[in-house]
Formats: C-alpha cells, sequence, structure tokens
C-alpha cells in the first residue's frame, strides 16, 4: 500500500510556530472582524452551556455521568469555534506567544482580548435571550429553568480565591485544546483534540468566563436574585484566572521552550 502522507499531526514545535502566526493574524483582523467573530464565538459557547443545562436538569442521572455528559455536550461550544472560525477571548490568551515573539505590540494583543471579551459578551448574552424568548427554561417541567438558577447562583456564592484557580485550571485545559487542535490537518483531528479537555474542565467544575456570560444573564432573566456584586465577584476573578491559565501556564510555557532565543531547533519533536 502507498504511503499517504501529509495527515500526520504536526510537531510540538510546529504547533508553536502555527500558534504564533496565528496570534500575528489575529491581531491584525479589522476590528469589525473581530467583533463579529467573537459574537458568533459566545453564542457558540452558550450553546454548549445551554446543552450542558439540558444534561444537569436531569435529575435521574448520577453525579459522574451528569458531570462527564455535561462537558461532552459542552465541547459542542469549542468544536464551533475551531471548526466554523470565531474569535474567542480564552483561547486568544495563545497570542501571548506572538506578543512575547516581539511579533505584535501590547496594544494591539489588549485591543484584540477587549473587543473580543466584548462582543462574546454580546454573543453570550444574546443566546441567552433567545432561549429565553424561546421558553427552554420550561423544558422539563421547568426543571431545566429551575437547574440554570441553580448553577448561576452557586457560581456567584463561589469564594473570590477559589473562583480565580477553577479559571485558571479551566483556561489551562482550554488553551490546551486549542493547541492540540492545531496539531490537526482535518475536522475529525480538530475536533478530537477539543472533546478530551473541555469535558474535563466541564466535569471537574472549573470556570470559564465566556460560558459565565451565558449563565448570568440567563438566571436574571429566569427571576434569579443575583445583583451586580455577585456577578461581578465571580466575573472578574474567573476572568484574571482564565488569563493566567491561558497566558502564562500555556502560552507561556511553550514560547519559553519553543520560541525563545535558543530554545529547541525547528522542526525538533518534544511530544515523546
Amino acid at each position: 500500500m502507498a504511503a499517504i502522507f501529509g495527515l500526520d499531526a504536526y510537531a510540538p514545535q510546529e504547533i508553536a510556530a502555527r500558534v504564533a502566526a496565528v496570534g500575528v493574524a489575529k491581531a491584525q483582523l479589522p476590528l469589525a472582524t473581530q467583533a463579529l467573530l467573537g459574537v458568533l464565538a459566545g453564542a457558540f459557547i452558550g450553546i454548549g452551556a445551554l446543552l450542558y443545562t439540558l444534561v444537569a436538569s436531569d435529575a435521574s442521572l448520577g453525579v459522574a455521568v451528569s458531570r462527564l455528559l455535561g462537558g461532552l455536550v459542552f465541547s459542542i461550544g469549542l468544536v464551533l469555534v475551531v471548526v466554523a472560525g470565531a474569535e474567542l477571548f480564552t483561547g486568544n490568551n495563545l497570542i501571548v506567544m506572538a506578543w512575547a515573539s516581539g511579533r505584535i505590540g501590547t496594544a494591539a494583543l489588549l485591543a484584540n482580548w477587549a473587543v473580543v471579551c466584548l462582543a462574546n459578551l454580546v454573543g453570550a448574552a444574546g443566546l441567552a435571550l433567545f432561549a429565553w424568548l424561546a421558553g427552554h427554561g420550561g423544558l422539563d417541567g421547568g426543571a431545566v429553568g429551575r437547574t440554570a438558577v441553580r448553577i448561576a447562583s452557586a457560581k456567584a456564592e463561589l469564594p473570590l480565591v477559589e473562583a480565580f484557580f477553577r479559571g485558571v485550571l479551566c483556561n489551562v485545559l482550554v488553551c490546551m485544546a486549542v493547541w492540540m487542535a492545531l496539531a490537526g490537518r482535518s475536522v475529525v483531528d480538530k475536533v478530537v483534540a477539543v472533546v478530551f479537555p473541555v469535558t474535563a474542565f466541564v466535569a471537574a467544575g472549573f470556570e470559564h468566563s465566556i460560558a459565565n456570560l451565558y449563565f448570568f444573564p440567563l438566571a436574571l432573566l429566569l427571576g434569579a436574585p443575583l445583583g451586580a456584586t455577585d456577578i461581578a465577584g465571580n466575573l472578574l476573578p474567573v476572568l484574571a484566572g482564565n488569563i493566567v491559565g491561558g497566558s502564562v501556564l500555556v502560552a507561556g510555557v511553550y514560547w519559553l521552550v519553543y520560541l525563545r532565543p535558543g530554545a529547541a531547533a525547528p522542526g525538533a519533536d518534544a511530544g515523546g
């Protein structure tokens, strides 16, 4: 049988170069493009959160099964972002690799994060509004709506330090999912790369800032007694944790390993 070339995964050194190049391209996108793709990403993650809520509302499932199945269906959000194309704040923390290499400036990095995060908010909150208008919370005799309120209320009650470190751990896994997706050459490669890390962070109960931008608006629409302080007490530490997890523990570490001056030679495969 003839050998098939060009279907093998990119080596880690090659992934690092691709992530840096993608980071440059993302930072240079026109403002309107960044914003529109950011809205899509927020809605995509909202779809994952919507499906997670549906699974979590089934009281017949055990805790472990509910969390694992919920994580599996939630992964559709990042699959849509990676395969269909969208700008997600948490994944864009990897742009730090381009910044650390001196290929983009600090202003371009922060501008991308600000525009994309705000656009993600519009997309996620917009989906929450559509779900509310569609009566999604009324499914299963209202159990889905009660579960959505319970999820948001539990997030608002998290201690600040706990919320921060749940955010750190979440975005380590999200950025590893994006990193591994860039190793693939086919849609199947990318889907498989995304599903396992995303299922893991959801099942473990870690905190994703953009998913929370869906949960909180939906809970408010359903009548949850949450104030601005309650919501900010979750979102601010989770955002900070997501940035540390993605920018420092993934992008920063891989930049030191592969892209810093004197790092591994191009083409080196340190994958094992």
